[in-house]
């Protein structure tokens, strides 16, 4: 008999515990890992959690009858990985959907799309400051070089048969027989001919000529070259779309989507631990554009006057809730949010966290 009782004992133990376990998990609170992401996932003082997924997820956990803790932690990847390994249940700030990560998380129907966007200076004041730096560019530089020189051959030539017929003008130390010449060779290019000093031997005169009418192929010539140079410097110092980005240097922000693409284009990139230091290198010089989510771009700007956004958006990007693998609320999760986003309240969200569009 007592045996008969034992083993009815543990039969009805082992019968009722998996009820047991299935009771406690759903007892418990679900672990919802976020991170600063400013406008998504954004925490005050008082360690309360607001901003634009997270309000989301209140929404849908309420409408659901979810309970659940907020786990804050650190990179976008750790939110990813926290829930392939079950450290958490599900995960919600600004985490876009890539394949690499679909293949160790499932993703709920996208909440919100957007792209990669580019942050430069503000063009205030940056015409003027890329015409004057123009001036000192190599290519500069290097008409103007060419250009003393050949106005030097054509004074060497004039002094060499003056220097003596004509010392009153050419004449004296060659430094200063020099320079004069190199003085009417100057005004005779230009065409401006003070008619301060003027050749009187054959030989000085026939290089004269020479020099005169060559000047008209001269000047022409180095009126091209110089437009020229301005031109390409101050093309290479603008920055307008995505094609352009392999010409600078970009800052963008470590274990991003925007990191992933900015290596894939091959682009010369400064990775930083944060938006924020993204946007000063690019405040400070030491990088010619931020590219980064362009709605967390778009309302980190609203407190950086002196930089703009390029219009143009690229590279599509959608934002989801990251859950397990075959999670069972994925389903109702989904309906959910696509309650949520189909609403008028979700478009007073939107123009709430991220300015009207």
């Amino acid at each position: 008999m007592k045996a008969k009782l034992s083993i009815w004992f543990w039969g009805l133990l082992l019968a009722v515990s998996p009820l047991m376990g299935a009771m406690e998990d759903e007892e418990r609170p679900l672990l919802i890992g976020t991170r600063e992401a400013p406008p998504f996932s954004m925490k005050s003082a008082d360690g309360e959690w607001t901003g634009l997924s997270v309000d989301l997820w209140i929404d849908v956990a309420k409408q659901l009858d979810l309970k659940f803790e907020w786990r804050e932690m650190g990179e976008p990847e750790t939110l990813v990985q926290a829930v392939a390994d079950g450290s958490i249940d599900a995960s919600i700030a600004a985490i876009t959907v890539t394949a690499d990560r679909a293949k160790q998380v499932d993703f709920s129907q996208p909440y919100y799309t957007a792209g990669f966007a580019i942050v430069v200076p503000t063009g205030e004041g940056s015409n003027w400051w890329a015409t004057i730096s123009a001036f000192f560019s190599v290519d500069f530089l290097k008409v103007v070089m060419a250009l003393s020189f050949v106005l030097l051959l054509a004074a060497f030539g004039v002094w060499l048969f003056e220097r003596k017929a004509n010392a009153e003008q050419f004449g004296g130390s060659p430094a200063r027989g020099l320079g004069a010449a190199f003085w009417w060779s100057a005004v005779t290019m230009t065409t401006v001919g003070y008619g301060d000093k003027a050749p009187q031997t054959k030989g000085g005169r026939l290089v004269a000529l020479v020099w005169m009418f060559a000047s008209v192929i001269i000047i022409s010539g180095f009126t091209a070259q110089i437009a020229s140079s301005l031109t390409v410097n101050r093309m290479d110092s603008e920055l307008e779309d995505p094609a352009d980005l392999p010409r600078f240097i970009v800052a963008t922000v470590s274990q991003s989507t925007a990191h992933d693409y900015l290596e894939h284009l091959g682009v010369h990139t400064i990775v930083l631990p944060d938006v924020d230091s993204a946007l000063r290198a690019v405040l400070d010089g030491d990088a010619v554009a931020v590219v980064y989510d362009e709605p967390i771009l778009q309302y980190k700007l609203l407190t950086h006057p002196k930089l703009q956004l390029l219009p143009r958006v690229f590279a599509r990007q959608d934002y989801a809730i990251a859950l397990p693998l075959k999670s069972h609320l994925r389903k109702i999760i989904n309906i959910a949010v696509l309650e949520q986003t189909q609403s008028d309240y979700w478009r007073f969200q939107l123009d709430r966290y991220l300015g009207k569009r």
